[in-house]
């Protein structure tokens, strides 16, 4: 490697901008993947937290409670990284992160199918089961248990990145939207606000590509737990709202108040 090309390296590896933005990326893609995968098991929020589970009736269909996909846990922080990219490094910068994050997500659900193809050895199909001497834990067939799990349908996974790349347009659309009016004022507004309308998008539109178009659902059903999925993810957003003003602080720190304010001006006017 010629002086040249060091140099330019040592600079790049120098440069806080880039850096951060690796950071950043890295973690949206992280947390991205990751809720895909977790999220095909559904819990209870109510008995997580050690209470009695709701009884809701909307749109006709009754004994509704907080019946939550464990991909819950991690999609409101994929949106308020959205955000904060958005702030900092621009639409095409989160355009070109959701493109990638779908595609990387398609490519890994390939890799699993391709994986569950595979002839499982006798071995560890038969014995990896035994978790511990109670015969209640034993797995009867782990290749069985490791296809049920690890491969989602086709109409969740089609689905749920439906619903993310149009929640991702519709997101960083109304952040700029609200902050061409506000200026640099009221972060929690443009956040928030912006947040707000993708997770409504992404609650319904994963359930009626999966469920009401893929399967058999009543559209009752879908529009009453992608309500509920929709008031628990309302909540967060707002609860999150403080660490998004920790992150901009951290960030501002970071980069320097000067360097912060023109990412931030070059961001907003493309």
């Amino acid at each position: 490697m010629n002086r040249t090309s060091t140099n330019i390296l040592n600079s790049l590896l120098q440069s806080k901008p880039l850096l951060l933005f690796v950071f950043l990326s890295g973690l949206f893609l992280t947390n991205t993947i990751v809720a895909e995968f977790i999220g095909i098991k559904i819990f209870s929020l109510e008995q997580t937290l050690g209470s009695e589970p709701l009884s809701l009736t909307l749109f006709g269909v009754q004994d509704l409670g907080l019946n939550l996909t464990a991909g819950v846990l991690l999609w409101p922080v994929v949106f308020i990284l959205t955000d904060i990219i958005n702030e900092y490094y621009g639409m095409v910068a989160v355009k070109k992160l959701s493109y990638l994050a779908i595609g990387l997500i398609f490519y890994a659900f390939a890799m699993i199918y391709l994986a569950i193809d595979l002839s499982p050895t006798e071995w560890w199909q038969y014995t990896s089961g035994i978790l511990s001497d109670d015969q209640s834990e034993h797995i009867e067939d782990m290749d069985l248990a490791f296809g049920k799990v690890m491969g989602q349908g086709l109409g969740i996974i089609i689905g749920s990145m439906v619903a993310f790349g149009i929640g991702q347009i519709v997101d960083v659309f109304v952040f700029h939207k609200i902050k061409r009016m506000t200026g640099e004022r009221k972060v929690w507004l443009r956040a928030t606000g912006s947040t707000l309308v993708s997770q409504f998008i992404d609650s319904y539109v994963v359930l009626i590509i999966a469920f009401y178009i893929w399967s058999d659902w009543d559209l009752s059903r879908v529009l009453a737990i992608g309500t509920v999925n929709l008031l628990y993810k309302f909540v967060v957003a707002i609860l999150l709202t403080p660490m998004l003003y920790l992150a901009h602080y951290m960030i501002d720190n970071y980069l320097g108040k000067s360097t912060a304010h023109a990412m931030k001006y070059s961001a907003a006017n493309g």
